[in-house]
């Protein structure tokens, strides 16, 4: 009887088994910073009374206004609408982020053109661009679906932009030797170079358009998360602010989870460290 043969019949190797309690350890840790979180909350709020429920409402309060906005379907309609505006926010910015990132990567001379002034754009707070988008493209989706995209854009463009300048000069020089031309060289060697980098700016620009969503819904909304934490301040509802706001990170983890599976996937062929 083989190797193999022997631990079909009894199952997974030692290795294979501590591999799998070392993952499972790694997921029962992510838990401890929430739990953490939600003791020290429910302590402050119900039991120290360190804070009125005007100023910070209980977990449990939190809750009951979230299921009552659940079983009257207001949550899922914001929900709705802040996702479609974050999708189409982050595509159209990660488009224009690609091509912009892919020709000043490789061009000098672009480079000298363009990149100065995308450095002094990127330095421009969020809120200082509402006015003028107002101005230029009214009220409706227009201004807010533009600024989600200036988020998106400059994490990827950076990204993508040290990724290209970080591919091994050697590894350009031997595609050279072989014959390649530009784009086989760009498409053999280039773009696997910098696809990490790329994928991580990815999923900052993603998250970044997130953090513009509320700026965006200060624009003349009537629906989105944005919108319910302003509504909920406007009304000295701060449970309602709190629903946004935890509605608001887990919809950026769970988005972040996604880029994150689809980046080890598109990655598993880098023989990298994965940390202890």
């Amino acid at each position: 009887m083989t190797l193999a043969n022997s631990r079909a019949l009894t199952g997974a190797s030692p290795e294979a088994k501590r591999a799998g309690a070392r993952i499972a350890a790694r997921r029962w840790l992510a838990l401890v910073a929430p739990v953490a979180l939600l003791t020290a909350w429910f302590l402050a709020t119900d039991v120290l009374r360190i804070f009125s429920p005007n100023q910070l409402p209980s977990p449990g309060q939190t809750l009951r206004t979230a299921l009552e906005m659940i079983a009257s379907g207001d949550l899922f309609r914001h929900i709705g609408a802040s996702l479609g505006r974050v999708v189409l926010g982050f595509t159209v910015g990660a488009a224009i982020a690609l091509v912009a990132g892919a020709l000043v990567g490789l061009s000098r001379s672009v480079e000298a053109v363009v990149d100065p002034t995308l450095q002094a754009l990127r330095n421009i707070p969020s809120l200082a661009w509402v006015p003028f988008l107002l101005l230029w493209l009214g009220i409706d989706e227009a201004p807010k679906i533009t600024l989600i995209a200036i988020g998106a854009f400059f994490p990827v463009y950076l990204n993508l932009v040290s990724g290209i300048r970080q591919a091994d000069r050697k590894l350009v020089e031997v595609g050279y030797v072989f014959g390649f031309r530009s784009f086989e060289l760009v498409r053999r060697i280039v773009l696997p170079s910098a696809s990490p980098y790329l994928l991580a700016g990815l999923r900052i620009g993603f998250g970044q358009a997130w953090l513009f969503l509320v700026a965006a819904e200060l624009i003349a909304s009537t629906r989105g998360l944005g919108f319910m934490l302003i509504d909920g301040q406007n009304s000295a509802r701060p449970d309602i602010m709190l629903v946004s706001i935890i509605t608001l990170a887990l919809l950026g983890k769970l988005s972040d989870s996604a880029l994150r599976v689809i980046e080890r996937r598109a990655l598993s062929w880098a023989d990298v460290f994965q940390g202890r």
